[in-house]
């Protein structure tokens, strides 16, 4: 009955895995989605993509069976951190995630040189922060199926 966070950077693999989680049977959900996550404008003038917080309390106050598999990677999630039972951080070198969201299409973002920049920034800012405080990390450049296999043994370790 463990409540998993998944989290990375873009082109890690977070939605994948969630996909072939849940074809496993496990319940999954991915925060990418105005359900789960909504745009704030910061003081700087800036915007940021965060977790409802809200509606991300009562999902891991309410799951009660199997196990959970939340995937995101927003600002806010370490106020969540406390609730989850693993943090792990998915991560790649540079060329994988690239690759990865340039040929994706599902979602468009990563294609524009601006984005590509900004996970590239991301990579060397953000994914130290998220491995500081990671109770676990899996290699995301290894099969998905490898990867998927991995975030099971977590959730039942």
């Amino acid at each position: 009955m463990a409540k998993v966070l998944v989290t990375g950077m873009s082109g890690t693999g977070k939605s994948t895995a969630l996909r072939m989680l849940a074809a496993r049977g496990h319940r999954t959900v991915d925060t990418d989605a105005d359900r789960w996550s909504r745009w704030v404008t910061l003081a700087d003038g800036s915007t940021d993509w965060v977790w409802r917080e809200d509606a991300i309390a009562d999902l891991l106050a309410g799951h009660r069976t199997g196990h959970l598999f939340v995937a995101g990677c927003k600002s806010n999630q370490g106020r969540f951190y406390p609730r989850f039972d693993r943090v792990v951080l998915l991560s790649a070198p540079a060329e994988v995630l690239l690759t990865r969201v340039a040929g994706r299409t599902d979602n468009p973002y990563g294609k524009r040189p601006e984005e590509r920049a900004e996970i590239l920034r991301n990579l060397a800012e953000v994914e130290p922060l998220l491995r500081a405080t990671a109770t676990a990390e899996v290699d995301a450049a290894a099969p998905i199926e490898s990867v998927v296999g991995r975030l099971e043994r977590l959730a039942g370790a």
